[in-house]
């Protein structure tokens, strides 16, 4: 089976700064973080202290709904530091790595003669637990229910995105184990969508016991909530489960090595990287191995873990999330402009509502910063979040029924259907600075506490 969606609404951020397909070089990282807050709703037990000896693979933490959701740490060496915030909530577990990466022997596998409970307990045991994500909500993966089907994007279209094409091109064989694992964790069937008008080669092309499907145009088109709505809509009562491509690597890199590997090829990008390009690194390093590809010179500069529309802002101290292969440089933009968006012309400004004349020069790539250009203004009712997101819902109104805990409104408006990535864009282009995003992760988690 397979399939050609053309979606027309969206919209390609055009800043500048794209990864040029090469790698920069190879980090051996001194400081590595395995970050709690990386995972929607959980609440983590630490299995470690300060001072502990840990080897690639060993546990650190557990989930304290289930204590068989294992966090392992993706380095070998001693654990450095528990940092705390608020209230002792855990941030960070920081980890002195060794040189030489000691790995857990978990044995060499052929998942294709596992059965089901066999690859669960393995992915449990090894911590790749956690890279598969349940839907609704976003959350980890329920290790004792079934999903409907399995759903993998091939493909990014966030800004700056890590090419697939490139950074996973090596990695086919692994690509296939992972996908023999996960398809005995479904009774339905393992979803793969591909671009269809993608130039290189997308090494998950040629995988087996998949069901491939093609979506076209602009970004959100590589999210994979926008392909689920597309394909298999998620309805009241059901779940799904989705899995980024290179945490498929790593599963099936796991499988085939019997060790936790989690290297995997990081886009580093956006308007202030003096060299966009790819970098080797493992999970969770840090962001001071990556200041001299930065330029700050004139002024302060942002570390995002991911895409600018999506991701964390970690600072320079911070370190890679853990879903994220992708880190973005921008500008900081604290600085007031006079006349602001009154000016009647501004040749460096991007303007989706045309506001300003970029639009006369649309292959133009921007050196866009974190400026807001402006504060929050009433939330009015407006059709221009439809303008960008290709799926049958209202998102005003989802928003609005967020804003007044409704929850009824909020599962009639497709609350179920969507995480705040799908809605970035409408944050992006939003008139009125409204935190879309925030909105609906305050939706996510009442409904999270209320439907338990």
């Amino acid at each position: 089976m397979s399939d050609n969606i053309n979606l027309k609404r969206g919209l390609n951020v055009p800043i500048g700064g794209v990864a040029a397909q090469q790698i920069k070089k190879v980090i051996v990282a001194d400081v590595v973080a395995l970050k709690p807050t990386d995972f929607r709703g959980l609440v983590p037990k630490l299995l470690i202290h300060e001072g502990d000896r840990v080897l690639a693979g060993s546990p650190v933490m557990a989930d304290k709904a289930d204590l068989s959701i294992l966090f392992t740490s993706p380095v070998s060496g001693t654990v450095k530091e528990i940092v705390r915030g608020e209230k002792r909530k855990l941030l960070e577990v920081r980890i002195e790595a060794d040189k030489t990466v000691e790995y857990a022997d978990f044995g060499i596998r052929d998942p294709k003669k596992l059965s089901a409970d066999e690859i669960r307990d393995a992915l449990l045991a090894s911590g790749l637990w956690p890279g598969l994500v349940q839907r609704p909500y976003g959350t980890i993966a329920n290790p004792n229910t079934t999903p409907k089907a399995i759903f993998i994007s091939s493909f990014s279209t966030a800004p700056l995105a890590n090419e697939v094409s490139f950074s996973l091109k090596d990695e086919t064989e692994n690509l296939q184990a992972g996908i023999d694992a996960l398809s005995k964790l479904s009774n339905g069937e393992v979803h793969v969508s591909f671009n269809s008008k993608e130039e290189g080669k997308n090494p998950l092309k040629d995988l087996k016991n998949i069901t491939a499907h093609y979506f076209s145009g602009p970004h959100p088109a590589g999210n994979v909530g926008i392909q689920i709505h597309h394909i298999s809509p998620i309805l009241k009562g059901e779940t799904v489960w989705t899995v980024t491509p290179h945490i498929l690597a790593a599963i099936g890199r796991f499988f085939r090595t019997g060790k936790l590997d989690l290297r995997r090829k990081v886009a580093v990008t956006g308007p202030k990287a003096t060299a966009p390009s790819y970098i080797e690194a493992i999970a969770g390093f840090s962001m001071k191995a990556i200041a001299d590809m930065c330029d700050s010179g004139d002024g302060d500069v942002r570390y995002i873990s991911g895409d600018v529309l999506t991701g964390t802002n970690v600072g320079k101290e911070g370190f890679l999330g853990f879903f994220d292969d992708q880190v973005t440089l921008l500008a900081e933009g604290n600085y007031h402009e006079m006349f602001g968006w009154g000016k009647p012309f501004r040749s460096k400004k991007f303007s989706f509502s045309h506001t300003y004349f970029s639009w006369l020069t649309p292959n133009r790539k921007y050196a866009m910063d974190t400026n807001l250009n402006g504060g929050v203004r009433a939330f009015v009712m407006s059709d221009i979040y439809s303008k960008v997101l290709p799926m049958h819902l209202y998102p005003v109104y989802l928003a609005k029924a967020c804003l007044a805990q409704d929850i009824d409104k909020m599962e009639r408006f497709g609350i179920y259907e969507v995480l705040p990535e799908d809605l970035a864009l409408c944050e992006y282009i939003c008139p009125s600075k409204i935190e879309i995003q925030s909105i609906l992760e305050d939706g996510i988690a009442l409904m999270m506490k209320e439907m338990a």
